[in-house]
């Protein structure tokens, strides 16, 4: 079986508080996995951990079977973190053609084009400072800079964050579109809706710890619920 992400055992405290607690699951190359959980739960501590930006008390993270430590075996994903943030003085022209350099690309004119239609961000709008962007608008740039990535794996913390309902539902769109051409997608989030539209798993986070992990359709018929709320709110009663 190919994996693009193995967690196996891991295992944060922040002090005495044990954040994420034993975490073990396997995320599959092509698949399209959620993590949703309550605020607190350990989402993005256990994100923070696969990119490296902090140790873990015990366990271990594969990303394409590398140690998720190796800078190399980070090379094949983009990321967008929950509270994205791009530089307040520089244009969103200037933000993209930043992060393709990071990302080794160039942007392609045409790709940009359909990228920016796909999130219903017009392109004057990246003329403007980025200070200057509502939430929203910042948002959809951010999620510019890693779909033009053209990497494996996307990792996404809340991506839906702050997006219009036409906008989630091009990106969404947008995205079932990459999973054609074999891409991987684990996100955060906390709205059950794109779940069922967008995901093979989901992966129920309570307490530090997968309270249910498997396919959408499944967790309902497990708690015996019609929908994922209601499937939801029984798996962390």
């Amino acid at each position: 079986m190919d994996l693009a992400l193995q967690f196996t055992d891991v295992t944060k405290h922040y002090g005495k508080h044990k954040v994420l607690d034993d975490v073990s699951f396997a995320v599959r190359k092509g698949r399209f996995v959620a993590l949703v959980g309550e605020n607190g739960a350990g989402k993005t501590t256990l994100i923070k951990c696969l990119l490296d930006f902090c140790d873990l008390q015990s366990g271990q993270i594969a990303i394409f079977g590398e140690d998720h430590r190796k800078t190399d075996a980070r090379s094949r994903l983009a990321f967008l973190p929950e509270r994205f943030m791009p530089p307040y003085f520089v244009t969103g022209n200037d933000f993209l053609q930043h992060m393709a350099r990071m990302y080794e690309q160039k942007l392609d004119p045409q790709i940009t084009g359909e990228i920016l239609t796909a999130l219903d961000l017009e392109p004057v709008a990246l003329k403007k400072p980025v200070h200057t962007l509502s939430k929203g608008m910042a948002q959809k740039l951010g999620l510019a800079s890693v779909l033009m990535s053209d990497k494996d794996l996307l990792v996404l913390d809340e991506p839906m964050s702050g997006l219009d309902p036409k906008a989630r539902a091009l990106l969404k769109r947008h995205l079932l579109d990459q999973k054609t051409r074999g891409k991987t997608l684990f996100f955060s989030t906390h709205l059950l809706a794109d779940v069922e539209t967008l995901c093979d798993e989901i992966i129920i986070l309570h307490n530090g710890r997968p309270q249910y992990i498997g396919a959408p359709s499944s967790f309902c018929e497990q708690y015996q619920s019609e929908t994922l709320e209601e499937a939801y709110i029984s798996s962390i009663s």
